[in-house]
């Protein structure tokens, strides 16, 4: 198997991995771009794990192949309401943010679980039906050497993750309301005085940040897993997070280091396929994916900087 070969095999794996921790990472950015630390990105991604695997089996016999895009909807109204707990807590409450994260995380996964049992008198759902498929793009498939790397056995929510990360950085950088949303993250009193509703824009952060969780956890439930139990996220949220940190609290620096941990995830699921790499114990690759977070955030968390609001609530009129 020559270099390039491997490449063809590992790259579009990467890329289908990283799909779900882009939308989650870019989530995270939102929120605590309006400086609400969301902890809870791994709670709100179960969630929409479940939500998107539960209507998938409900309806896959009245929607057909349209099924898999109508539980993303699901799935991301499902976390978006999961994610107001947070905003009450955090930003009407004032309670600490990281709790409150730490909560929504422990009341998603209970509740996932309770759920599963209840309806299907088991640790976990079945298998579903109906599933993202992959396809050649037509034309750009054909492309020597770019084609097949990124253009032949795709999924369309790969593309749609890309897309989002693109879509998000314009919408942060070059509109009116992505300027409000960083003035209420670095100076909200300023903001404020300004006329800024600094309540009402973190309340969207948060929403848009639990609405784009709960499409990654629908999108790596049904493209990954495709059913949901107590291990199917398993820390990807967590990964996420740190995807967040590592790329600066930057959506295309977010969507960078998504598609590092998803080129660590593919190698610890295709690595035994690959020749050297298929000599490496199973168990280490297995961990790698983790390793790696913990490295990045060891060597990167010191050096980039959050917004300076970051984690602190909010009092109208305070200094």
């Amino acid at each position: 198997m020559s270099f390039l070969d491997v490449l063809y095999f590992i790259v579009p794996s990467a890329i289908f991995y990283a799909a779900p921790l882009i939308l989650v990472a870019i989530g995270g950015v939102f929120s605590e771009k309006s400086g609400v630390v969301n902890i809870g990105l791994e709670g709100l991604m179960v969630i929409g794990a479940f939500v998107g695997i539960l209507f998938n089996l409900l309806f896959a016999d009245t929607f057909g192949g349209a099924t898999p895009w109508l539980a993303l909807v699901a799935a991301m109204l499902a976390a978006l309401l999961l994610s107001l707990l947070h905003a009450v807590a955090s930003i009407s409450f004032r309670a600490d943010q990281v709790v409150s994260g730490v909560a929504i995380n422990l009341l998603a996964a209970a509740l996932s679980i309770y759920l599963v049992k209840s309806i299907f008198g088991k640790g976990q759902t079945d298998f579903i039906t109906e599933r993202f498929s992959r396809y050649n793009v037509p034309f750009l498939s054909d492309i020597p050497v770019i084609g097949p790397l990124f253009f032949k056995s795709v999924y369309n929510t790969s593309f749609f993750a890309i897309a989002v990360a693109f879509v998000a950085w314009f919408v942060i950088y070059k509109t009116p309301f992505g300027l409000r949303l960083r003035a209420v993250g670095e100076h909200p009193m300023a903001a404020d005085t300004m006329g800024i509703n600094v309540t009402r824009m973190r309340y969207v952060a948060v929403m848009i940040s639990g609405a784009l969780a709960g499409v990654g956890g629908a999108i790596y439930s049904q493209t990954i897993t495709n059913d949901f139990g107590h291990a199917t996220i398993n820390g990807q949220g967590f990964m996420a997070l740190a995807a967040m940190i590592f790329g600066k609290w930057h959506p295309l620096g977010a969507m960078g280091a998504a598609l590092f941990f998803g080129f660590a995830q593919s190698l610890s699921i295709v690595g035994s396929r690959i020749p050297y790499i298929s000599e490496i114990p199973n168990v280490f690759l297995l961990i790698l994916p983790y390793v790696l977070t913990i490295i990045a955030l060891a060597g990167f968390i010191g050096r980039a900087n959050a917004p300076l609001a970051n984690g602190k609530p909010y009092i109208k009129g305070q200094r």
